[in-house]
């Protein structure tokens, strides 16, 4: 029998890759019209994806418990497992690696957000709710620019630099997107055996940017520099410019090293094969500065 899912947000980042992901599986997928009847949409569906969210940080504190409540409405009333992508903010400055075990000790405003939104989950489960969150760290998207890889390490990458956006020697959590869509995808087509509510690290790549300019040197076969980024610019905005009062919020991720546990991906979906790193940044690159790396 086919199998349905409802993706929201499905122009974003994660909706485009994660539909993707079911339709080569063979899902039937419907795409959430943002403004529409939620509850309806999700009618017959076995599977609901949360990919909404706020573009470019807006009001987080109400939108954030608004969509919540509207994802677990619909799957209550449609019986549909959720699946949501959460994030690393809800980690705060702990020592790594982070698991579903590590405590929940956020270090922004919006960290607390993301805790309060997993708890509103968690209690849902305990209602008949279930949800399966999937946790990554920073996209990579070989599409689309709109990810830290573009807009961060490789915003001055023509001019054979690598911005970094913190410490260079931090290494950080990242997920390649269609990577995290095929394991999302494997996920929901084992929901029937997972518990009520189960939180899933997805560990992805782990480099700093000094390992990605290493790389990234050896694949356009040139010496690449590393390059700050302009925080300053940034914090001067903050007073007038939502966005970027946002992201200052989250400057101390690109200072503190850490990484996501992949042990429990891996005893749940053991034949994953992650797509190699290199092979990523081949794609990322071919979009970003075509012909400068080699094949």
């Amino acid at each position: 029998m086919t199998q349905t899912v409802l993706i929201t947000g499905a122009s974003g980042n994660i909706g485009r890759h994660f539909a993707k992901a079911f339709e080569a599986a063979g899902w039937r997928v419907r795409r959430y019209q943002r403004g529409t009847d939620l509850n309806a949409a999700a009618t017959g569906c076995d599977v609901i994806v949360n990919g909404m969210n706020p573009s470019a940080y807006h009001d987080w504190k109400t939108l954030q418990p608004q969509i919540t409540a509207q994802v677990i409405g619909a799957a209550r009333a449609s019986g549909a497992v959720i699946l949501f992508p959460g994030n690393v903010y809800v980690y705060g400055t702990q020592p790594g690696p982070w698991s579903a075990e590590t405590p929940q000790i956020p270090a922004s405003r919006k960290g607390q957000i993301r805790v309060e939104v997993e708890a509103t989950y968690r209690a849902a489960a305990v209602q008949g709710v279930r949800t399966i969150l999937l946790r990554a760290g920073d996209f990579i998207d070989p599409d689309e620019a709109n990810t830290w890889m573009d807009h961060g390490y490789l915003r001055a990458i023509h001019k054979g630099k690598v911005t970094s956006v913190g410490d260079p020697q931090a290494r950080r959590a990242h997920a390649y997107l269609p990577d995290m869509a095929r394991a999302a995808v494997a996920l929901a087509e084992r929901r029937a055996e997972l518990p009520a509510f189960i939180d899933i690290p997805f560990d992805g790549y782990t480099f700093s940017t000094a390992d990605l300019t290493a790389r990234l040197s050896r694949l356009m076969g040139r010496d690449l520099k590393i390059t700050g980024f302009p925080w300053w610019m940034i914090r001067l905005a903050a007073p007038f410019w939502e966005l970027a009062r946002e992201l200052y919020e989250m400057r101390y991720l690109y200072d503190h090293p850490h990484t996501l546990s992949g042990q429990k991906m891996a005893r749940l979906i053991p034949d994953f094969q992650p797509t190699p790193m290199d092979d990523a940044l081949r794609t990322v690159m071919a979009r970003r500065l075509p012909g400068a790396v080699r094949a």
